[in-house]
């Protein structure tokens, strides 16, 4: 299969079960929401290091929002509700808390349920007040500028982790290219983050390591530099691969994002030299989710 001359691999890309949440950060205006949202989300490419994974996944217009405020909508992922939850409590007070005029509602209705203003409102030293409406609890809490509203509890549901595609090309510019071409398409998809800088890693990993204790280290088969001296995948007249990881809610978001991606990468790409399109398949050892290009493709 080719796409605007560039081959997809007749591979697949391996993904993982994960648990995720949504929440929705307002404020007074689309500036300070972005800022919280983009504090909250930090230090959070991949649970390999950093418990969780997160990002933007899009901004809400005042209308659709519990307050009627500008609101970015944030997706969480994590490995268990347990350590989801951890997470967002602290990202919540320590991000989006701080920040000035921002209140924070659950973005994800589900039976399962984790905690944000049950465990926050304790900021507030006794002084906090909890209000309901219909079946949802509310949390003020006095800040120096006002209050900050918090909803109780959030909505925590199964989701998918990793998936992925890589671009092959003769330079790290038309990867990049490539790249941000992909990332430029894929940000009005729903329901997914890309959560690396940009959407995009350099490191991809392979699933664990000569060294003991290591879970992944670095995929030698695309690093150029090795291609003398490793079973390289590397086609000839390719000098650079970068990857793009998608988390979704389900299998049909991750579907959705790869297919924008990889088209909007072929479009693109060919005028910088983007040879090849594949997956990060590491033979079934990294999770039960097999996305096959080329029928994600068709």
């Amino acid at each position: 299969m080719r796409i605007n001359e560039v081959e997809i691999e007749d591979t697949f890309a391996e993904a993982f079960p994960m648990v995720a949440t949504r929440v929705i950060i307002t404020a007074a205006d689309r500036f300070w929401a972005r800022r919280a949202a983009e504090s909250m989300t930090g230090f959070a490419t991949s649970v390999i290091g950093c418990a969780c994974e997160a990002g933007i996944e899009r901004e809400i217009e005042p209308e659709q929002t519990p307050d009627q405020r500008p609101g970015i909508a944030v997706l969480l992922f994590s490995f268990s509700a347990q350590e989801l939850e951890k997470q967002l409590v602290r990202r919540v007070g320590q991000c989006v808390l701080t920040c000035p005029s921002t209140s924070v509602f659950s973005g994800l209705d589900s039976d399962k349920q984790i905690s944000m203003g049950k465990k926050l409102r304790y900021f507030g030293d006794g002084y906090q007040i909890s209000k309901k409406v219909g079946e949802r609890r509310y949390w003020r809490i006095p800040v120096m500028d006002g209050e900050f509203v918090c909803e109780q509890s959030t909505g925590c549901t199964k989701a998918i982790g990793g998936g992925n595609f890589l671009v092959l090309s003769e330079s790290l510019s038309g990867a990049l290219r490539a790249c941000e071409s992909a990332m430029q398409a894929m940000r009005f998809v729903r329901s997914v983050i890309m959560p690396f800088p940009g959407g995009v890693a350099r490191s991809g990993s392979k699933v664990g390591s000569k060294y003991k204790g290591l879970r992944a280290s670095t995929n030698d088969a695309y690093c150029p530099s090795l291609r003398s001296i490793t079973s390289s995948k590397l086609p000839p007249g390719v000098h650079a691969a970068l990857e793009v990881v998608i988390d979704g809610l389900n299998q049909d978001d991750v579907k959705r994002a790869m297919r924008t991606g990889i088209q909007a990468a072929c479009e693109a790409g060919t005028r910088y030299g983007l040879r090849c399109v594949t997956g990060g398949n590491y033979g079934g050892k990294l999770g039960p989710y097999h996305f096959h290009l080329r029928e994600i493709l068709q």
